[in-house]
């Protein structure tokens, strides 16, 4: 009898293409987890269609509809506001403040807030607003006008 030897060739290599579907996967999962990452407080922003302020250095003051204020995330008082602002001023003098308020807090307490940004000798004041879309003004309340009245 004839033995023939046959020589077997292993095949050597990594399959990629379940890689490939793991890898497509994991990409789905942070893509979808990324953006819930990030969790701000929640409040309804009025709407604007100017956006002009690009500053280098920002600092957030957030006012919710309860008017509790936030700079950045750290609760703050109204009376401790100056202090805080006139430290991050000595900081960097071209610091720039952005304002988000809830649009049913009071616009005195929003008039309050600005003194007290301004008194910290910070120029760079933005209103932080929600682009323009389909919403309606017509909830705000509208003064009556009076006329006089024609003899």
């Amino acid at each position: 009898m004839i033995f023939e030897t046959r020589h077997r060739r292993f095949l050597a290599e990594i399959n990629v293409i379940p890689l490939v579907d793991v890898m497509l996967v994991l990409l789905v999962i942070f893509m979808v987890t990324a953006p819930m990452l990030y969790r701000g407080m929640d409040i309804k922003l009025p709407t604007s269609t100017s956006n002009t302020i690009k500053p280098e250095e920002r600092i957030v003051l957030t006012i919710e509809r309860d008017q509790k204020l936030y700079l950045d995330k750290d609760p703050i008082g109204l009376a401790q506001l100056e202090d805080r602002l006139k430290a991050v001023r000595q900081r960097n003098a071209e610091v720039s403040v952005f304002l988000r308020a809830d649009r049913d807090v009071p616009y005195g307490t929003v008039i309050q807030v600005m003194d007290g940004v301004k008194k910290a000798g910070i120029e760079k004041l933005g209103m932080v607003t929600d682009p323009a879309g389909p919403e309606p003004v017509t909830d705000l309340p509208i003064m009556e006008r009076h006329t006089p009245a024609v003899p």
